[in-house]
């Protein structure tokens, strides 16, 4: 607990998340990393989310367990509605978690706040995205301004500060900025609907954007299809 910079990375398995990991520890931050066991449709990202969490150095790793598979309303936890197919549209999918993200920062501000830890990374982005609300630069300024009004440390004078490394880059540019940091991105799940094996689809939304940023950004991809 004596390590100055200390960050909490919430970290999916995906490919977003670990750049942003491989991000805050070249920045010279003891990570500590936290995902989410909420009722999704697979595992193998909280078994990817493990794995990196080790490779990249993080000082701790903990899966908080939740089921908002019982509020429903997103295809990623409700088996009754079918992942989308057919391309990115303008508006906000179904694989939209209500209030995810609020609830994961929630959790990682009360983390960071029992580890004394000042700065929360996570990985969103509002370029190349599915259109999600809880993704926007505006959404983190108002989370940061409620951590800071709510919080013992805050009060005390340790503000709390959310980092999106990420906000403003294409898919490619993370891409190249995760590849120039080593990270191996055959390592991460990013779909919606992967196997048992972590296979991916290749036709969900996530898929579909993962793979033309490889393509735009130059880079082989390594993703394994079924």
């Amino acid at each position: 607990m004596n390590d100055l910079k200390r960050a909490v990375v919430l970290l999916s398995g995906g490919l977003d998340s670990v750049t942003v990991l491989a991000y805050a520890r070249s920045q010279g931050y003891s990570c500590h990393t936290l995902s989410f066991d909420y009722g999704q449709r697979h595992q193998v990202e909280l078994e990817a989310a493990q794995r990196l969490s080790v490779i990249h150095g993080a000082q701790s790793h903990r899966v908080m367990q939740m089921n908002m598979a019982a509020i429903g309303g997103s295809a990623l936890t409700d088996f009754n509605i079918d992942v989308p197919v057919d391309g990115v549209t303008d508006l906000i999918p179904v694989t939209y978690v209500p209030a995810r993200n609020t609830i994961f920062l929630s959790y990682a501000l009360g983390l960071a706040e029992v580890l004394e830890a000042n700065h929360i990374f996570i990985g969103v982005n509002a370029v190349d995205y599915s259109g999600y609300p809880d993704c926007r630069p505006e959404y983190i300024a108002a989370f940061e301004l409620m951590a800071n009004l709510a919080t013992k440390s805050a009060t005390e004078g340790q503000s709390i500060k959310i980092e999106t490394p990420l906000i403003d880059l294409t898919k490619a540019q993370i891409i190249t900025m995760g590849s120039d940091l080593g990270v191996d991105y055959a390592q991460t799940v990013s779909c919606y609907q992967a196997d048992p094996q972590g296979r991916a689809c290749g036709v969900c939304d996530s898929c579909r954007l993962r793979r033309q940023g490889f393509l735009d950004a130059g880079r082989v991809d390594p993703t394994r299809y079924r």
